[in-house]
């Protein structure tokens, strides 16, 4: 479905009852202003929600801004720094990126007036904005990335950002670093099912533009859709489909990936992806593909691979799952919470491309898209739609500005 579109079009999805509960709740916010601010308007999860969930928000009868955190590639190389180092990471911490980061967060609350009720700031990259503002309203900190384990002095240096927030949202409870008494809550990501990449598309139109790109689609096609980042573990990805392919010679491998705007390591990623696959036969490396040709992948793939090394959520795995592909994971972050293994897929551990293998090719000689039957998708109606989030945000402002 192309184009803005309202909460009620997702009637036939959720039910009239669901859609109903959350215009009457967002009735009573009908008067208030919320702003997100996060790094991008491009690639990554959190702007692939925000552009769906925004919109709705809005039509729902809440006022919900969007802007973007903009920064030189210093800025944005010092915060893929930070992001890897709340991943456990090793950094040379020095006191010019600590300056680097302050600086560009200042000079962004000197030209961007927030006014409004309450105010969301996502990830690592805007955490220092409340510092420079007079703080009259709730501001939440909702962070996407596992803090369960970060580099100490890193996250002492950020923690310090996070302590006026009034209420800090994780991807899962189990994400929530230690000793932080500021309140927390989980919200799981969420796919919107109307959206381009989602929407169900017609046989003969997903075969031609596989086509188009050189993809067979009356052959076997593995596929990995995620940003270039080495917690995607890529060259893993490559090696798997290397021994598969010493057992089914009929397979293709679709490595769709984005680069985004506020992650300078990904050009380099990238780069060894294709260095690496350049000598392989039936590797498709893919940049930044529209959201329809991502749809077609998922929707043709036998099995999608999740291989992250460390994940925040990894909602392609859902977006697969909505198609009735089946997914193979690795056991880390939200993909455990998506992939019930034996029943949609497979769970392994990370670097484990040795059962990974063999998962893969369990479901290949079995006809894995058996696994993801109507039951699957319902989980993922229940679970993983724009609209339960809608609900999540929409309670969460009921609670601090009613």
């Amino acid at each position: 479905m192309n184009g803005l579109r309202s909460l009620t079009d997702y009637r036939e999805i959720v039910g009239e009852e669901k859609v109903s509960e959350i215009y009457q709740k967002a009735g009573d916010l009908c008067d208030k202003r919320v702003l997100n601010v996060n790094s991008t308007y491009y690639g990554g999860g959190v702007a692939a929600t925000l552009k769906s969930l925004v919109p709705l928000l809005n039509d729902a009868g809440i006022s919900v801004d969007w802007r973007t955190v903009r920064g030189s590639r210093d800025f944005f190389r010092v915060t893929k720094k930070f992001h890897n180092a709340l991943q456990g990471e090793e950094i040379n911490f020095t006191d010019m990126k600590k300056m680097v980061y302050e600086t560009t967060n200042r000079g962004f609350s000197r030209f961007a007036r927030i006014d409004h009720d309450l105010v969301v700031v996502h990830d690592p990259q805007p955490l220092p904005l409340i510092d420079f503002y007079e703080k009259n309203q709730p501001w939440v900190w909702r962070c996407h990335v596992d803090l369960s384990g970060p580099n100490e002095e890193v996250w002492r240096y950020l923690r310090s950002f996070v302590l006026p927030y009034n209420r800090v949202i994780y991807q899962l409870e189990e994400f929530a670093p230690r000793g932080l008494s500021k309140a927390g809550v989980a919200f799981n990501p969420a796919i919107d099912p109307l959206a381009t990449k989602n929407e169900e598309l017609p046989e003969r139109e997903v075969d031609s533009r596989l086509e188009k790109r050189g993809i067979d689609p009356d052959r076997c096609l593995i596929s990995q859709i995620s940003r270039f980042d080495k917690w995607k573990d890529p060259m893993g990805v490559l090696e798997v489909f290397k021994r598969v392919k010493e057992n089914n010679q009929d397979c293709q491998l679709a490595m769709i990936g984005g680069i985004a705007t506020d992650d300078p390591e990904g050009q380099e990623v990238h780069r060894n992806i294709e260095r690496e696959a350049e000598d392989m036969e039936d590797v498709h490396v893919i940049v930044d593909a529209p959201d329809i040709f991502v749809n077609a992948v998922q929707s043709r793939s036998d099995v999608v691979l999740q291989m992250s090394v460390r994940e925040g959520f990894g909602l392609a795995a859902t977006e697969a799952l909505w198609k009735g592909t089946p997914v193979v994971a690795t056991d880390v972050g939200g993909l455990k919470t998506q992939v019930q293994d034996g029943e949609n897929g497979f769970l392994v551990e990370p670097g484990d491309y040795d059962r990974t293998v063999d998962r893969v090719l369990a479901l290949l000689d079995r006809g894995g898209r058996e696994m993801a039957s109507e039951r699957v998708k319902e989980t993922v109606k229940d679970k993983f739609l724009i609209t339960r989030l809608m609900e999540d945000w929409i309670d969460l402002w009921r609670e601090l500005l009613l």
